[in-house]
């Protein structure tokens, strides 16, 4: 068997089990009520202002919602499986855990790149009542995707080294809180610590051009390596879990 196909296998098996289950639905239909309500209580209730400004806090508000679905949906990966006994089954199976993840990653992705979609409708109520760019509406949802991307690996290597979804999440939220956090630990320190971890953090710096419509590779480079190292761990954290 192919390593792509048996990615595909692990994403058809995952994608089928999320439209089987209530829960992918409930959570795309809670992120998207609450990013309605931010975006017609925040964004679009302070005044007159530059349509810039609203789709800027419109992805504000998008990427915490983002966040907050992507632990959700990806702390069930493994940790779930763990506690039904089906990991094992999947363990002696002749996939690689390298496939295993991406399949499971590939799977999750969709969804949350789904539930980005979804909310196309008010970025485009700017536009046409606005003036704002086209091309300010796709880079600000390609860094809606690019963090999605990194939260999903960051909460899929914790679902793969938690016992339990509710660890899993605990887990994967304390990462990703740490991460955010950085730039504030950058103010309190001296250069060129103080670059370093403001660089490092996963919001502040990195995804604040996307949300004013600027495109720079090297945002687009961490958010892709966090995927990479994460992905790699959750790899290895099965590796050693198929040895012991």
């Amino acid at each position: 068997m192919s390593a792509l196909r048996a990615v595909l296998l692990v994403v058809r098996r995952e994608l089928v089990g999320y439209l089987r289950s209530p829960f992918g639905y409930i959570v795309i239909a809670a992120m998207l009520l609450i990013d309605g309500l931010l975006f017609y209580g925040f964004a679009l209730s302070t005044g007159a202002r530059l349509s810039a400004d609203v789709l800027r806090d419109f992805f504000f508000y998008a990427s915490g919602t983002t966040a907050v679905a992507a632990v959700l949906l990806s702390m069930r990966l493994f940790a779930e499986e763990r506690q039904t006994g089906t990991l094992v089954l999947l363990s002696t199976s002749p996939l690689r855990e390298i496939e295993i993840v991406l399949g499971k990653f590939g799977a999750a992705f969709l969804f949350i790149a789904l539930m980005t979609v979804l909310t196309a409708y008010m970025p485009l109520l700017i536009l046409v009542h606005g003036k704002v760019s086209v091309g300010h509406i796709l880079v600000g949802y390609g860094g809606l995707l690019l963090l999605g991307s990194a939260t999903l690996a960051v909460g899929l290597f914790a679902s793969a080294l938690a016992p339990t979804q509710v660890l899993a999440a605990v887990v994967g939220a304390a990462i990703l809180g740490a991460l955010y956090l950085l730039w504030l630990v950058a103010k309190v320190t001296d250069p060129p610590i103080s670059s370093f971890l403001g660089a490092a953090a996963l919001h502040n710096e990195q995804f604040r051009p996307f949300m004013i419509g600027v495109v720079d590779a090297g945002n687009v480079t961490y958010y892709l390596a966090v995927t990479a190292v994460f992905l790699f761990a959750a790899t290895k954290t099965l590796e050693a879990r198929r040895w012991r």
